[in-house]
């Protein structure tokens, strides 16, 4: 389902005026333990790429995230001549929708990434979609850029999974893959169109919800 037809369904069902006004509905973050396996501070600057559904809101929780540099909205695991928006939407390409983190890492590190992502920036246990957006290219899947990424995400999950603080098994995969910036208009959108019906409805809530969560994190 497109992101356009989401919308005004949206918006049929909570009331136009209401998502224009900004009105946000409830989300909580779910509680998890911290990574008991992360990948040490380096000086520079360093990045990693996550995929989670629809990059608006991926991109939106992680540009509040203190320490995080840039974010930039893109597509991961398929290849560059079908790395675009109208090849992506056909579910055939074997592209996710993902985002590239640039970040500090003395000032946050992977594995405080990885503890937001599965939290709230989304939901771990939908298999192939992420809310009312449905097929393989809004799967959960990281990214790792290093071996010691791969390694600290390969533990993290098994550490959730034992923890059992979801209400199901975690689908997340761990895979490889060449990350491509989306088209321009996709960059910021968030921030460019605060009224937009499906940033209202999905997007707000999860930003809100992390600043609740996460308040010394939040920037």
């Amino acid at each position: 389902m497109t992101k356009t037809l989401i919308a005004t369904s949206a918006a049929a069902l909570f009331g136009f005026a209401a998502l224009q006004s900004g009105a946000a509905s409830a989300e909580r973050a779910v509680v998890i333990p911290a990574a008991a396996i992360d990948v040490p501070a380096t000086p520079g600057l360093q990045t990693t790429v996550l995929a989670g559904g629809c990059f608006w809101g991926m991109e939106a929780v992680f540009e509040h995230v203190k320490g995080v540099k840039s974010v930039t909205a893109g597509y991961a695991g398929g290849d560059a001549d079908t790395a675009n928006y109208g090849d992506v939407a056909t579910e055939r390409t074997g592209h996710a929708e993902a985002i590239r983190i640039s970040y500090d890492p003395r000032q946050v590190s992977y594995g405080t990434l990885l503890r937001v992502y599965f939290s709230i920036a989304h939901n771990p246990t939908e298999l192939n979609r992420q809310g009312p957006d449905s097929g393989p290219s809004y799967r959960s899947a990281i990214f790792a850029q290093t071996p010691q990424q791969a390694r600290a995400a390969k533990a993290y999950i098994a550490q959730l999974s034992a923890a059992h603080r979801f209400s199901g098994p975690i689908v997340t995969k761990l895979e490889t893959g060449k990350f491509y910036p989306a088209e321009a208009y996709h960059q910021d959108f968030y921030d460019k169109n605060p009224s937009h019906p499906y940033i209202v409805r999905w997007d707000k809530p999860k930003v809100a919800a992390f600043r609740a969560a996460f308040p010394t994190l939040a920037s």
